[in-house]
């Protein structure tokens, strides 16, 4: 099977980190590209569509159409953040767009970032980790083809790629020297190449869970052999 996938929030770290390998990996056929802003890539298999307010998405069926992936790299930190606010984004902002998807073609496959330590049974205290299990619990439950999780933890940022956030980078810059170190730590280190890989082998050849923890994602590159 080759993926034609429909990529949300690529000007992210880890919507950087997916659309690089996506462009990379020859079973990837095509990507549209759905943005506030552009991403300044070009190839080939990119076609981008910019739309500044993502809870419209009306007039983009037929763009939208012939598509069998969803790679939904869009999050925002929720520090600062009021939980209406954050649920707004995280969690209203997702469905709106999985509904829509849903629209045009069931047997697509959904791919979500989470996070390590997202609350499924969204009754804890932590408000971030309720609304994304909360947002985990319904994507599950919707009657896409396929769904997957994906919870990193620690993720050491490769090939150029850069957060938008200043204090991400700052913390990225201090632990690099000890990367070699920490990417030992199997259960709460990734990388953004081993990452991205992960998200594409999970879509061409399944995996035995929905929720995939950082352990997960890494087993699985770790274990293709094909890499």
């Amino acid at each position: 099977m080759k993926i034609k996938a429909i990529l949300f929030g690529s000007t992210g770290m880890l919507g950087q980190a997916v659309l690089l390998e996506c462009i990379e990996n020859h079973q990837v056929e095509s990507i549209l590209l759905i943005n506030r802003q552009a991403c300044n890539i070009s190839h080939p298999k990119l076609k981008e569509i910019i739309r500044k307010d993502l809870f419209d998405l009306s007039g983009l069926t037929d763009e939208m159409t012939g598509y069998n992936t969803c790679f939904f790299c869009l999050g925002v930190s929720s520090a600062g953040m009021k939980e209406d606010e954050y649920h707004k984004i995280t969690y209203d902002l997702t469905l709106n767009v999985a509904t829509t998807l849903l629209a045009i073609n069931k047997e697509m496959t959904f791919c979500y970032i989470s996070g390590a330590g997202t609350d499924s049974s969204e009754k804890g205290r932590i408000m971030w980790a309720k609304v994304k299990g909360k947002t985990e619990n319904a994507l599950l439950s919707a009657p896409f083809k396929k769904a997957y999780m994906f919870r990193p933890g620690f993720i050491q940022p490769m090939k150029g790629i850069r957060s938008r956030t200043k204090t991400y980078n700052v913390l990225y810059s201090i632990f690099k020297p000890f990367y070699f170190i920490l990417k030992h730590f199997d259960s709460i280190v990734t990388n953004t190449e081993v990452f991205g890989k992960a998200m594409i082998l999970t879509v061409l050849n399944g995996y035995e869970k929905n929720i995939l923890e950082n352990s997960d994602i890494n087993r699985i590159v770790r274990d293709n052999k094909e890499l």
